[in-house]
């Protein structure tokens, strides 16, 4: 039987450490990777600027990986529940792939897929790798209940098998067997959009502090793990004045867009203290940021509210004050106090802030 696969990038914008993608070539005969692009979120005032043109560079960085390979990034504007159906037929697909997705709204995205691929006779392949564990696994382990504090998340997480090892980045060995059909106006109909066409004015745009893409994280990657004294002594970094900018070691976009595998980083952590302290075991602590941010997915996973106080079983519910002229002088840094402004009107202008400073303008915002 010809299999011809689809593999669906959403968060995992990368070619190391993709399991779904690794597992969806094997014996396949034709390949087409997508990102679908949903019009509608493009004019969300959620979004800014900032996050889409970093997310714009990941695809573009994507699609030129690809291109190596002699594939393709196939960009598709649309709803995944419209795309899907027709895409199965055109392209007479076979098999789907794609990354385990633990957020609640991507848990019923993904149902709904998996119920118009199931009717229409195609095989879909799910694997986990956006996270380092299960966490099903983990909520299984405490009772069918979120652990809500860290202590006990560690607890679970050491009864848990080890973390796997990252797959084997895709090569062109790899993929050789399996076609991707190209036609001469692909960069029309699949190509990556710029902000222009999504509707962004670009005018006075200042040059982006975090470059999107897999090539960009992987450097910086490799510039964060020179920092061997930080982790020869086992201290976290020192604060200082250059600390409330952007660092060219930063990795958080990447890791939260996919662009660097968080089991990646957890090797290549594990890899440098065992050189460093002489085979010695890692304590967890090393891996502070990672097992956070673990945590916190874990804690989300089957709660739509997580983001918001109302509807919120773990969030105290609070009576807070409505002043919308209040929120906006905040928002738009007019509040007269100059650290508060600085940190607001650099969010606004780079997409980004230090934790300590969003902590400051969180604690000015809710305590005043």
């Amino acid at each position: 039987m010809v299999v011809n696969t689809i593999h669906w990038f959403r968060k995992g914008l990368r070619l190391h450490d993709n399991p779904a993608l690794r597992d969806s070539i094997r014996g396949a005969d034709s390949l087409r990777c997508i990102y679908i692009l949903d019009p509608w979120f493009a004019g969300s005032s959620n979004v800014g600027i900032n996050r889409w043109r970093f997310l714009l560079q990941c695809l573009e960085d994507l699609d030129a990986s690809l291109r190596k390979l002699n594939s393709r990034l196939f960009v598709i504007r649309g709803q995944p529940t419209d795309v899907f159906p027709r895409l199965f037929k055109e392209w007479q697909i076979t098999r789907l792939s794609y990354e385990h997705d633990s957020e609640p709204f991507g848990k019923e995205r993904d149902a709904a897929i998996q119920k118009l691929a199931s009717e229409a006779g195609v095989e879909v392949m799910v694997r986990i790798s956006h996270t380092l564990y299960d966490l099903d696994r983990i909520i299984e382990l405490n009772g069918g209940q979120p652990p809500l504090t860290y202590k006990r998340f560690q607890a679970l997480i050491n009864r848990m098998d080890a973390v796997e090892l990252p797959a084997e980045t895709i090569t062109s060995e790899m993929i050789q067997s399996c076609l991707t059909s190209i036609k001469d106006d692909h960069d029309d109909k699949f190509g990556v959009p710029s902000l222009e066409e999504l509707g962004f004015e670009t005018d006075g745009l200042a040059t982006a502090v975090w470059p999107g893409g897999e090539t960009e994280a992987l450097m910086r990657l490799e510039r964060h793990l020179e920092r061997k004294a930080w982790v020869a002594n086992f201290e976290r970094p020192r604060m200082n004045a250059n600390s409330l900018l952007a660092s060219p070691t930063g990795l958080s976009p990447y890791l939260r867009f996919g662009c660097l595998s968080c089991r990646l980083f957890y090797f290549k952590l594990t890899d440098l203290y065992r050189k460093v302290k002489k085979h010695s075991t890692p304590p967890l602590s090393l891996y502070g940021q990672l097992l956070w941010r673990e945590f916190f997915y874990t804690t989300a996973t089957n709660n739509p509210c997580f983001d918001k106080m109302e509807g919120n079983p773990v969030c105290v519910q609070i009576p807070w004050d409505r002043n919308p002229e209040a929120l906006a002088k905040w928002a738009e840094g007019r509040t007269g106090y100059p650290w508060i402004d600085a940190i607001m009107t650099q969010l606004r202008q780079e997409g980004w802030i230090h934790h300590l400073a969003r902590h400051a303008v969180a604690c000015f915002l809710t305590r005043g």
